[in-house]
């Protein structure tokens, strides 16, 4: 890995008040953001989001067209085996989607990596990451959770991120359009590009900036 580097950013309590700094490394958080595996990242995400059963009837599974329409020859038509040929109207269909097609893509874990710290990057130079000491809520209240966001400036569409579960936090943003909660082990570079804003507790921004150090040795 190259030089120990780090970046420092604020630490703010849910009143929006800064409370503390926290250096960040910046192999993790300062990187020049890398946007086509970001790109291969989203699409892989979206890709095995894809359940795959679409499924159309081929002509031995549409109902009817048992008997010969016509006999053989000497009608002037063309020959007819049965009416649910693809060629007919209630036909079968020759080559659509099946039941089993496979969507699934992957990225091997060192790209995946690349790509959550050009996320987590991009964040941070658009100044969209906000890291708070901790999201020590009351009560599981709506309003309690509109007032936080109020305080910290955030956008509809934000990304809280916790280390464990926290249930007045989930609780308290369940009903506010566009905020997710997730943990840090389970956010997803389309979760943090999606996001307006992304909030991170500062037990969680740590344990992310472990993981994802562990594949940055460059």
């Amino acid at each position: 890995m190259a030089d120990e580097k780090m970046i420092t950013l604020s630490v703010v309590d849910l009143a929006g008040n800064e409370v503390e700094k926290v250096n960040l490394h910046s192999d993790v958080f300062a990187i020049e953001p890398n946007k086509q595996v970001m790109f291969d990242a989203v699409q892989v995400y979206q890709a095995n989001l894809r359940q795959a059963t679409a499924k159309t009837k081929k002509r031995g599974e549409v109902s009817g067209g048992g008997i010969k329409p016509w006999r053989q020859k000497g009608t002037g038509r063309a020959r007819a085996g049965s009416s649910r040929s693809p060629l007919w109207r209630h036909g079968g269909i020759v080559f659509g989607p099946t039941g089993v097609q496979n969507f699934k893509l992957s990225q091997n874990k060192k790209a995946h990596n690349l790509a959550m710290r050009s996320a987590l990057s991009l964040k941070v130079q658009n100044n969209e990451l906000v890291v708070v000491k901790d999201f020590a809520l009351e009560s599981y209240k709506t309003k309690e959770m509109v007032k936080v966001m109020e305080n910290l400036h955030l956008k509809s569409k934000s990304l809280l991120v916790e280390t464990d579960d926290n249930l007045n936090l989930a609780m308290s943003a369940r009903n506010i359009p566009g905020v997710i909660y997730t943990l840090y082990n389970n956010v997803s570079v389309y979760d943090l590009l999606n996001a307006d804003n992304v909030v991170l507790t500062l037990d969680a921004v740590k344990e992310l900036e472990k993981e994802m150090l562990k594949y940055a040795k460059e």
